[in-house]
């Protein structure tokens, strides 16, 4: 009878606990359109050792998902180390100091307290950290790296406290957690595509306006000349 009572207690005990911390995030409404927020890594690693040759470059933008439901974020990253994945990022509470220190960042943002533990599981991302970008939506696995994809519990409205990403970072980790670079968001010029790219599909090319190659200049100085110098001969034979 007691081993009864006290099994009961422990299992209420814990289910207190898995509740406490299995807490569901928010659905974020009311994002604005044009407004887009843009994290960039920086030309010096944080992390100064193993086989990173450089930064790992890349960014992490972010902007209102379909109707202001969520954030459309956009991420790609390359010049990756050659080992130490899969590679994983996250929305971090704080931003980077002057110094670059990523670990001054601090934890990950998770205004619900769920905890780093257990794991987040992406067929339920409601129940995940909501800066567990990479838990929620794919860890990095390919040279370079590109995704897109709306995650309906971030915000880039101010006035929804924990979920607003606007005054934060996020942070680039090898597979253990160590981490190997960071950037802060900040506001950028809007962005007047909207469309919503599947996980794992090439960010659209910005193709830089043609111009006309010297080439083809003198190309066209000849011709000119050329007629020009047709002209008078034209002339002198009409004359006769």
């Amino acid at each position: 009878m007691r081993f009864s009572q006290i099994s009961a207690l422990a299992l209420v005990g814990a289910a207190g606990a898995f509740a406490q911390e299995y807490i569901p995030a928010d659905v974020v409404s009311g994002n604005p359109e044009g407004v887009n927020y843009v994290a960039t890594l920086p030309v010096q690693p944080f992390f100064k050792a193993g086989s990173l040759n450089g930064n790992v470059k890349g960014s992490v933008s972010a902007k209102a998902g379909p109707g202001g439901v969520g954030v459309q974020f956009d991420v790609q990253f390359s010049n990756l180390p050659t080992e130490g994945g899969p590679f994983i990022y996250h929305l971090h509470v704080a931003p980077v100091p002057s110094g670059g220190n990523c670990t001054a960042t601090l934890a990950h943002v998770d205004p619900f307290k769920r905890g780093e533990e257990p794991p987040c599981d992406p067929s339920t991302p409601a129940l995940c950290q909501t800066g567990d970008l990479s838990g929620k939506f794919g860890k990095i696995t390919s040279d370079p790296f590109t995704a897109s994809y709306v995650d309906p519990y971030s915000s880039i409205t101010e006035d929804v406290g924990g979920s607003f990403l606007g005054n934060r970072s996020f942070v680039f980790h090898f597979a253990n957690k160590t981490r190997i670079t960071c950037a802060d968001f900040h506001l950028a010029p809007s962005q007047p595509n909207t469309t919503v790219y599947p996980t794992g599909s090439a960010l659209p090319t910005v193709v830089p306006p043609t111009t006309v190659p010297i080439a083809a200049g003198n190309s066209l100085v000849a011709t000119l000349g050329a007629v020009v110098a047709v002209v008078p001969v034209l002339a002198w034979t009409l004359f006769i």
